[in-house]
C-alpha cells in the first residue's frame, strides 16, 4: 500500500544535544502525501540523507516518531516498513544477468515466475534495459549498472515508498537529463511515493512535484519550482535556487522609504506597512528582475560595472553597488556596458522580497 509519511521528530548523533549545532536534524514536522514525488535538496551536511535514512528505518530518530499511513513505524525495520531504497552507488549482483538482478527482489517474495517475467519486462522497458536483459551485469558500464539499481528499487509493485539517495552521482552528465526525465515518467506510471535526495537544484526541480530545501539541519521551505524561485521563504533558498542566486542588499525601512547604502528609495504603501518596525532587514531581488538604465531614475541605485559576460541565451552583468556586488541577467541583445561605467539598477518592483533575520516578511 502506497504510504503517506508523516514526520514529527529531531535527531542528534551524539547524546544530550544542547544547541542547534548538536543536531543533524532540528525539530521538524513534515508530511509526504501518498503517491507524491518529493526531493530533499541542500548542500552536503544539511541533514537530507539523515532524514531519508530515518524514513527508511536505517536510522532511528533520537526523539519523535515516523508514521506511515497513520501507523507509528519508528521502531520498525526497513523490511517491516516495506520500502525500497536506491543508493548513490550501484547495489547489484555482477555475476547475475540484468533480468535476474531485476527479478531478485520479486523471487525473494515468492512471486509466480510468470508475473516476475511480466514485471521485469515492464521495468526494463521503462529504463530502456530490454536489449540487455540476458547480459551479465559485470560487463556493463557504470551508467547501465545504476539503471539496474534503479530498476531493482522500482520493480516491486507493493512497496510503501521508494527512496533515492543521490542515485545519479555516477552517471555521465549527458545521460543525467535522460534518466531524470525517465524517473519522472516512471513516477507518473507507477504512482509510488518517491523521495529523492540531491544537492543538484536542476535534478530536484526536474524530478519533484514538491522540493524540501534544507540547510544546517533545518527544512526551510517546501514548495514547487515557481514558489522557490518567486518567493523564497528564507534567504538561503533565494541564494541556493537560481543560477546565479538572489542578490541581497542590507536595508532599513523608515516612513515609507527604504535606505540602502546611503541611497533612498520609495516604498509602496503595502511594502511600507509590511516593513514597519523591522530590523536586520535585507532586500532580495533575482538577477532576472533587475533592469538597467543609463540615466538615474526613480527606484534605481547607481552601480559601477565590473564585468559583462555573454552567455549566449542571455548576458550577465556584474556591478558594484556600494559595498555589495550585484548580478543582473539581461537579454543577449542588450548593449554590452563598458567596464567601469556607471549604470542605474532598478531593484524595487513586483518581484522584490524583503527578509528580516533571514525570513521572508514581504
Amino acid at each position: 500500500m502506497v504510504a503517506r509519511i508523516d514526520l514529527d521528530l529531531a535527531h542528534a548523533y551524539g547524546p544530550n544535544p544542547q544547541q542547534d549545532s548538536d543536531y543533524a536534524l532540528l525539530p521538524l514536522k513534515m508530511s509526504f502525501q501518498a503517491g507524491g514525488a518529493y526531493a530533499l535538496l541542500g548542500p552536503s551536511g544539511c541533514g537530507k540523507t539523515t532524514m531519508l535514512n530515518i524514513i527508511s528505518g536505517l536510522v532511528k530518530p533520537s526523539q519523535g516518531q515516523v508514521l506511515f499511513n497513520g501507523e507509528d513505524v519508528t521502531d520498525k525495520t526497513p523490511q517491516q516498513r516495506n520500502i525500497a531504497q536506491v543508493f548513490q552507488f550501484p547495489v547489484i549482483y555482477d555475476t547475475m544477468t540484468v533480468a535476474d538482478n531485476l527479478a531478485f527482489p520479486l523471487r525473494n517474495r515468492h512471486m509466480p515466475e510468470a508475473q516476475i517475467r511480466e514485471r521485469v519486462g515492464q521495468i526494463a522497458e521503462m529504463l530502456e534495459l530490454n536489449g540487455q536483459l540476458n547480459q551479465r551485469a559485470a560487463g556493463l558500464s557504470a551508467d547501465a549498472k545504476q539503471k539496474i539499481s534503479l530498476g531493482r528499487g522500482l520493480v516491486r509493485p507493493d512497496v510503501a515508498a521508494i527512496l533515492f539517495d543521490e542515485p545519479l552521482t555516477v552517471i555521465d552528465p549527458h545521460l543525467k537529463w535522460q534518466l531524470r526525465r525517465k524517473l519522472k515518467q516512471v513516477h507518473q506510471e507507477l504512482k509510488h511515493t518517491l523521495i529523492y535526495v540531491t544537492h543538484d537544484q536542476v535534478e530536484a526541480l526536474t524530478f519533484a512535484q514538491e522540493v524540501v530545501v534544507m540547510t544546517r539541519g533545518r527544512a526551510v521551505q517546501v514548495g514547487n519550482a515557481e514558489a522557490l524561485f518567486e518567493r523564497p521563504a528564507h534567504s538561503f533558498v533565494g541564494h541556493f535556487i537560481g543560477s546565479p542566486g538572489m542578490n541581497f542588499l542590507p536595508a532599513m525601512a523608515q516612513d515609507a522609504l527604504l535606505h540602502i547604502g546611503g541611497h533612498t528609495l520609495s516604498l509602496s504603501p503595502t511594502q511600507a506597512l509590511a516593513l514597519a518596525h523591522t530590523q536586520d532587514l535585507k532586500l532580495g531581488v533575482r538577477p532576472e528582475y533587475i533592469s538597467v538604465h543609463a540615466q538615474a531614475a526613480e527606484g534605481c541605485l547607481p552601480a559601477q560595472v565590473l564585468r559583462w559576460q555573454d552567455l549566449g541565451t542571455s548576458g550577465l552583468l556584474t556591478a558594484q553597488c556600494g559595498s555589495e556586488v550585484l548580478r543582473v541577467r539581461l537579454s543577449p541583445d542588450h548593449a554590452a556596458p563598458a567596464v567601469g561605467q556607471t549604470v542605474y539598477l532598478q531593484v524595487l518592483g513586483a518581484h522584490s522580497c524583503f527578509y528580516e533575520r533571514e525570513e521572508l516578511v514581504a
